[in-house]
Parts: C-alpha cells; sequence; structure tokens
C-alpha cells in the first residue's frame, strides 16, 4: 500500500491553479470527513450526517448549503476509538485512562458518500462524491490514513427565476436561452489523515481537476471551478475524566491569494452535551460563532451553530447565519455517542 499513500501525496503536491472557494461549514470539526476523504471507515461503526446552513440571513439569493454524508469502515475488527469517537458505556471512555492504553486499530478501509447542493442566487449546484481510504498503523499510537473521492458537478442556472428589473434579459453573461442552463464536470479530491486518540491532523484538496461553469460562447463570462486545499488540526486535553477540551484550526486556500483562516474551541461533558465557539478569518468574509450539540441517543445527534459576520459591508445587510446539523449512527458496537473527529 505504500504506492497509495505516495499517489495521495502527489495529488496533493501537484495542483496549484486559480479556484473557486468550496462552501464554507462552521461545524467542520463535527465532520472533517465533509473536507477530507481520508477520513472515510475512521469510526467503529456507520456514520450518517445531514446538514443545513442558511447564509447570511436577510440577503435576497444568499447561499443556501445542504449535504448528506455517509461512511463505514471495512475490515475493522478492533474496537478502538480515536481523538473524535463517540462514548462506550460503563467508565467514562475520555478519561486519561483511555489515552494512556490507546494502540491504534489494525490496518483497515473506509468507504463513503456525500451528496452536496449549494444555492446561491440563481446557481444552484451539486456535487456527489464516493470516497474510499486505508488506514496504516504507523506506531503503537499512531495511525495514517490516505484517502481518494471521485464523482461529478453539475452547476444549473435557472434563467426563468431570475428578476431582470432594469437589467438585459440578453446579457451576455448568463446567455439569450431561457429556462434552465446546465454544466456538469468531473470531481476528483485527495487526502491524508494522521490520528491518535489525542490529535489529529489533516490535509486535502478537493476539486482536483479544473473546470469552468459557462453559459456562453465568450470566454470572458463564467465560473471557474479549480482546487481547493485545507490543513486541519486539532488536540484533545483532558480538563477531568468528564471533562474535555478540544481546540482546533481549519486552514483553506484557493487561488489566487484568497484564504480564510477558521479557529474553534469545543467543551464536552462526557460525551453527552458540547457547547463551543469560533472564529473565521477570511480575505472574503470574516465572523464569530457559537455552537451546541447534544446526544440524545447512542444512534442520534443533534448540533447547531449561530455566526455572525464582523465584515461591516456585509453586517448592513445581514446579522447571522444557521446551521443545524443531524447524526445517525448504525452498528454502534460500543454504543459511543460522539464521533472521532470532532
Amino acid at each position: 500500500m505504500k504506492k497509495f499513500f505516495l499517489i495521495a501525496g502527489s495529488c496533493l503536491s501537484s495542483v496549484f491553479v486559480s479556484a473557486q472557494a468550496k462552501p464554507f461549514y462552521t461545524q467542520y470539526i463535527l465532520n472533517n470527513y465533509i473536507l477530507n476523504p481520508a477520513v472515510s471507515g475512521i469510526e467503529n461503526y456507520t456514520e450518517i450526517k445531514l446538514s443545513n446552513r442558511n447564509q447570511w440571513t436577510g440577503i435576497n439569493g444568499a447561499p443556501v448549503t445542504s449535504y448528506f454524508s455517509i461512511q463505514t469502515p471495512i475490515g475493522k475488527e478492533d474496537l478502538r476509538t480515536s481523538a473524535t469517537s463517540f462514548e462506550i458505556p460503563g467508565e467514562n471512555p475520555r478519561g486519561k485512562r483511555l489515552w494512556e492504553e490507546y494502540t491504534p486499530p489494525d490496518a483497515h478501509h473506509g468507504v463513503g458518500f456525500v451528496a452536496m447542493n449549494d444555492k446561491a442566487g440563481y446557481i444552484n449546484r451539486w456535487t456527489l462524491n464516493g470516497t474510499y481510504a486505508y488506514h496504516r498503523p504507523l506506531s503503537v499510537k499512531t495511525t495514517l490514513a490516505a484517502g481518494f473521492s471521485a464523482g461529478i458537478t453539475s452547476v444549473n442556472l435557472d434563467r426563468s427565476k431570475i428578476e431582470w428589473a432594469s437589467l438585459d434579459p440578453n446579457d451576455p453573461a448568463v446567455g439569450i436561452s431561457s429556462g434552465e442552463l446546465k454544466k456538469i464536470k468531473p470531481e476528483i479530491g485527495a487526502g491524508l489523515w494522521l490520528y491518535s486518540a489525542q490529535y489529529f491532523v489533516g490535509l486535502s484538496v478537493l476539486n482536483i481537476i479544473p473546470g469552468k461553469a459557462q453559459f456562453v460562447t465568450n470566454d470572458k463570462y463564467g465560473t471557474y471551478y479549480t482546487p481547493n486545499y485545507f490543513l486541519t488540526a486539532g488536540y484533545r486535553f483532558s480538563l477531568t475524566d468528564d471533562v474535555m477540551m478540544m481546540p482546533s484550526v481549519m486552514f483553506q486556500y484557493w487561488q489566487p491569494q484568497l484564504g480564510g483562516l477558521h479557529t474553534n474551541v469545543k467543551f464536552q461533558y462526557q460525551d453527552k452535551v458540547w457547547v463551543g465557539g469560533g472564529y473565521r478569518f477570511s480575505d472574503l468574509i470574516s465572523g464569530y460563532s457559537a455552537m451546541a450539540g447534544l446526544n440524545i441517543s447512542n444512534t442520534f445527534n443533534v448540533s447547531y451553530s449561530y455566526e455572525v459576520a464582523t465584515t461591516s459591508r456585509l453586517r448592513t445587510y445581514t446579522k447571522n447565519t444557521n446551521e443545524i446539523m443531524l447524526g445517525f449512527i448504525i452498528g454502534n458496537k460500543f454504543s459511543q455517542a460522539c464521533p472521532r473527529c470532532y
């Protein structure tokens, strides 16, 4: 499998062109899988996530992002956990004893699927991706995973919904055709994920194959979709046997000179309740956020985040962004309650 890791690393380093940003997620720390295919199969169970994000409430045509994700391990016989796993019944698994006795799982595989819809104005984008990852121990306490994603992206423009008002209905940027215009392009991604019971570090690139959503023949008009890079890291601190603190960061970069740094800290009590907050420094939009979550049972959890933009021009028109996430766990051998990547 050495070639597999080399190929994944090559994909990460060989792409460097102008890019449009992937959708933002305030609660990325609760589902790192959405940004890195190497996370596929990291848990001891099948995990399903449903998320809806309403950005910049109050602005007509503001982005609305929804996704469905599912991932599961293959050939993982052990029941070991990592820094973002859910609870084991009985003695609190987040206590220091778990970390001191932690050993990595045997080599195993993981697969998954993501369906994402992103609407902004009159543009509607669908992305469908399948993922695969291979997890291999590097030492007694550390595992490295390499993963790939492959699928398609469909970009749609519905001219019938455009409120032209004083605009020219023959605007060359959207063409002269009526009805819905659609463009489809391939979607490829790759990632690496280094993890243990206490920390994780991930590097990924999504949308490796560049493309252009162009609805007219004039090359001056269109939207470019080119690679987005993500660097993620987090560390789990045991404040007590019942309370855990996990600070994390995520850096996103897309060409030519645009980037964003997301900082986040999460406090969790016995994997039952968690609260946290964060701040996003971005070349486009900055803002601070708060989030809270609850494990309803060993098979269902819910979380919510609220984000306020600090960009002065944007605050003139909007006050907040709301994001809700539902999590479902299937085949939980440990009856764990909280995923390992959060």
